[in-house]
């Protein structure tokens, strides 16, 4: 590993110096928006401005040390513990300027789907709302109810919420970099509570995991959006509203369609469903422009089939298990309690492990 490995990094830390001085220019605050950017960019560059200080002092370490064991033999001796540390913290670097998910600084719109399995899908749907409202809770991020459709027997046939970080996340912490790799048909195997003869059913439910886009990045027309009012419906779809308060977007040139009916006003709802809309056309432009990413949200749910599942939760045996990297444990109650970091930290390391092969 040269020196040159690591150009990227010189022309990193020039870019922290110059993001010191820009923020702590007063003036920078009287735009937000720009002064939250560059906020994210200054926390995006600090684990790499450290990472490559503590590599640049093990090699001037090592470099001092080889220089004084050709006076004195005694100093020779240090030289191989001061190379292992130079090699870690060269490993680390390494590691740090693998290029970053360009979402991962974003929070997101998580969305829950019913699927196989009739009425106990929408019960399951509702476990694994539950599941993710505490691990938000956990990480101390803040979620609110976009739109949601119930189910007569309780749960949800399919529900969106937003999950935000408070502040500027640390990198790797923001929701979407930790949620990211939810996205897929989730199965479960249990006796449902009408089950009478204890026989064990298997259901499925769908997650989809959208980065949450900003008005700024995406260039909604809405002359492009055909907007449809209607009145809202309750489980079993029974109207619950006199008046057409629900409301369904249609972006033509995609054909992406969002309906928001949770809030009794219309004004509430089209501006919901937009919010969807746009976390939408944001992943769906980043599909058609990056073929990885492309295929990252093809790996998502579609359509919610028990054959194509990326994790299972067999409540029998109280066992996980995501069949994507072979993960398995035994607490399924905690895991649905919201105790996920084990599993989500298991995708992480190899989607980590993935890259770095790529790069070599």
């Amino acid at each position: 590993m040269t020196n040159d490995r690591f150009a990227s990094a010189h022309e990193m830390v020039r870019e922290y110096a110059e993001l010191e001085l820009k923020m702590a220019d007063p003036s920078i605050h009287d735009d937000q928006g720009k002064a939250r950017q560059l906020g994210r960019r200054y926390a995006q560059l600090g684990p790499v401005v450290a990472g490559f200080h503590a590599w640049k002092s093990a090699e001037d370490d090592l470099a001092a040390a080889r220089e004084l064991a050709e006076v004195d033999a005694d100093f020779a001796t240090e030289i191989p513990a001061l190379e292992e540390t130079r090699d870690l913290a060269a490993t680390k670097l390494e590691e740090l300027l693998l290029p970053r998910d360009p979402n991962d600084d974003r929070d997101v719109i998580l969305e829950v789907k019913a699927g196989a399995g009739g009425d106990e899908s929408a019960l399951f749907a509702g476990d694994l709302l539950r599941m993710y409202l505490r691990y938000a809770e956990k990480h101390g991020w803040k979620t609110e109810v976009i739109d949601a459709t119930e189910s007569e027997m309780g749960g949800y046939k399919d529900i969106s919420i937003a999950i935000k970080s408070k502040g500027i996340a640390a990198p790797g912490e923001s929701p979407y970099a930790r949620l990211k790799f939810e996205g897929g048909v989730h199965r479960v195997q249990r006796v449902p509570e009408t089950e009478s003869q204890g026989r064990i059913h298997t259901s499925a439910a769908g997650v989809l995991i959208l980065p949450e886009a900003e008005e700024i990045d995406v260039d909604l027309n809405m002359n492009d959006v055909r907007v449809d009012v209607y009145r809202s419906s309750g489980p079993g779809g029974q109207s619950v509203n006199t008046t057409d308060s629900a409301v369904r977007l249609t972006h033509v040139p995609t054909g992406i369609v969002v309906s928001c009916q949770n809030e009794k006003s219309q004004l509430q709802n089209k501006e919901s469903a937009l919010r969807i809309l746009r976390a939408r056309l944001l992943a769906d432009a980043q599909e058609k422009a990056d073929a990885i990413a492309s295929a990252e949200r093809k790996s998502q749910v579609r359509t919610v089939d028990r054959s194509e599942r990326i994790r299972t939760y067999n409540f029998p045996e109280n066992r996980l298990s995501d069949h994507r990297v072979n993960f398995k444990s035994n607490n399924l109650d905690s895991v649905l309690n919201g105790e996920l970091d084990d599993v989500i930290q298991a995708l992480l390391d190899a989607d980590k492990a993935a890259r770095l092969a790529s790069t070599n």
